[in-house]
């Protein structure tokens, strides 16, 4: 094998969206040298480029964050911060007022009143905006360059990424100061709608070198799709009324809350939807601001407003659930030095607890949580000063370097794997009976992994870390689902199917061959740091 492709910086962003985007500019404008590589082409891929979303953007007035902080707490099972949240919604706003100037985002305007408007985005002309503007402040992008490994020096400071340029067919190393880890969630691969770069792979990355977790089991969320489709846009079934196939209403079904009613029907027979609750109104926002949803209805002659369509659930994990890397302080540090993580694949559980949709919360914690990443990893950085390339070594293992052997291939298991997390009987309609015997099959499936999966061309290895990030993110998750025994938030259990006021608080994990847990009080940053 030649020898790899390999340059310095100060702070490698490793992912494409919004997150990384953002930590890219920051730490740009705070003097650093910053290389981003993406897994696919920065704008294009991950889940916020292919969808219209709304922003958690919320003016400085006393009333209005006050009620924007209280909207879901509940929900959320009470385990979010508001310090945290008051951090967002000011980062958030001055962000979104940078998006329409530096940015050049065209933002619409209210004809009532002429103020833009700037409560969402549309994906597809946001990231296209957000590359442009990276790319002006010099940032080095380089596409279709997946990340496989963390560097890491003699004390496990992390000091840069190897991976594989799939373009030149050629292996790199780029050694940096500090690294940004914002690559996105986990899907398992289900399809959703943008997520087929959203394998776990910053977390695979992460856990190899050590860091912990928090809120993993917020890790379950199902979208609703029309039967066979891949757009996710369950705010919508918000206007929608289910019915079972005989066309009797389905009592007690819907989108913010009833899903699980929805799952349960799927077990036994077809469930279909109307979208019969908008008005023309309505109907026309709605198809002005996510034309795509209505593309795949249009092109089959149905009317959702009119006619009943088959419906599905479709995994996305912590994409659109709360729970990854901890962050200890308020630059989103993780507990590896020199190492930060951004979007989804940090936790969101400081501005959201257990619970959260898609867009609003999450695209505000994207721009927000990557800003500091970015900021405070440039900071690191000038701290640490340049490395020295020799004294680093990738800390990268399952599915890179097997054990023995014995060959196993990365079809093989990530079909193993989603058998375990993606149904929902097992996953959403969570049981103890369940969990048990899921999680017992993903560690002696990760064993199987560490023996005999990785090796092979650039694309194989790619192919085999996400088959271990998949299996690794899936054993974090059920571990800490076996650890709140109680119904908070997303995580529902229906063997502990009540709230417990004693288990008010989080659950952190880590750990690759041994997974283990532990809590955290939810009493705000210090109490988890300190425990």
């Amino acid at each position: 094998m030649s020898e790899p492709w390999q340059i310095s910086t100060d702070v490698l962003v490793i992912g494409g969206g919004p997150a990384a985007c953002w930590a890219a500019v920051h730490a740009r404008e705070a003097g650093a040298e910053v290389v981003l590589v993406d897994k696919g082409y920065c704008g294009t891929s991950g889940a916020t480029a292919p969808s219209g979303t709304g922003v958690w953007y919320v003016a400085p007035e006393t009333a209005a964050r006050a009620n924007a902080k209280t909207a879901r707490e509940a929900l959320g099972g009470h385990l979010a911060d508001h310090y945290w949240m008051d951090r967002v919604l000011d980062q958030t706003y001055a962000n979104m007022n940078r998006l329409a100037v530096e940015g050049r985002y065209p933002f619409p305007v209210d004809p009532g009143t002429g103020e833009p408007v700037r409560t969402g985005v549309q994906g597809p002309e946001y990231m296209r905006r957000m590359r442009a503007w990276v790319k002006r402040l010099g940032v080095r992008i380089l596409d279709h360059s997946p990340a496989l490994e963390l560097l890491v020096d003699a004390e496990g400071v992390v000091r840069g990424a190897a991976g594989y340029r799939r373009q030149a067919e050629q292996d790199y190393r780029i050694i940096a100061g500090a690294v940004v880890l914002a690559t996105g969630g986990c899907a398992f691969l289900s399809r959703a709608l943008g997520t087929n770069v959203d394998t776990g792979d910053g977390a695979l990355m992460a856990a190899e070198a050590g860091a912990r977790f928090s809120g993993m089991e917020f890790s379950n969320a199902y979208a609703i799709v029309p039967k066979g489709s891949t757009i996710t846009k369950t705010a919508y079934y918000g206007y929608a009324t289910f019915f079972h196939a005989d066309g009797r209403v389905l009592e007690g079904a819907g989108s913010a809350k009833g899903r699980s009613v929805i799952a349960r029907t799927l077990l036994s027979e077809p469930v279909f939807a109307q979208l019969d609750r908008a008005d023309a109104e309505v109907q026309a926002r709605m198809r002005l601001g996510q034309p795509n949803f209505f593309l795949q209805f249009d092109r089959r002659g149905i009317d959702p407003f009119t006619d009943r369509f088959e419906v599905d659930l479709l995994a996305e994990g912590t994409v659109r659930g709360t729970g990854g890397i901890d962050i200890v302080d308020d630059d989103c540090a993780t507990t590896v030095p020199g190492l930060y993580a951004a979007g989804d694949a940090a936790t969101r559980e400081r501005i959201c607890g257990g619970f959260t949709g898609g867009g609003s919360h999450n695209s505000a914690w994207a721009m927000s949580s990557g800003s500091w990443a970015g900021r405070g990893a440039a900071a690191f950085a000038r701290r640490a000063g340049r490395v020295d390339p020799s004294a680093v070594h990738g800390a990268g293992r399952v599915g890179l370097r097997p054990e023995t052997t014995e060959s196993v291939s990365a079809d093989e298991v990530v079909s193993a794997a989603q058998r375990e997390l993606i149904p929902f009987e097992k996953n959403y309609l969570r049981h103890g009976d369940r969990i048990r015997p899921a999680l017992a099959e993903l560690d002696e499936l990760w064993e199987r992994a560490a023996r005999g999966l990785g090796g092979g061309t650039g694309a194989e290895r790619i192919r085999a870390r996400q088959a271990a990030a998949i299996t690794a993110v899936g054993r974090l998750m059920y571990r800490s689902t076996l650890a709140r025994k109680e119904t908070r938030g997303m995580s529902k259990r229906a063997d502990h199917p009540d709230l417990d006021p004693a288990q008010h608080h989080h659950i952190l994990s880590g750990g690759l061959d041994r997974v283990w847990t532990s809590t955290a009080a939810a009493t705000g940053l210090t109490s988890a740091v300190a425990s």
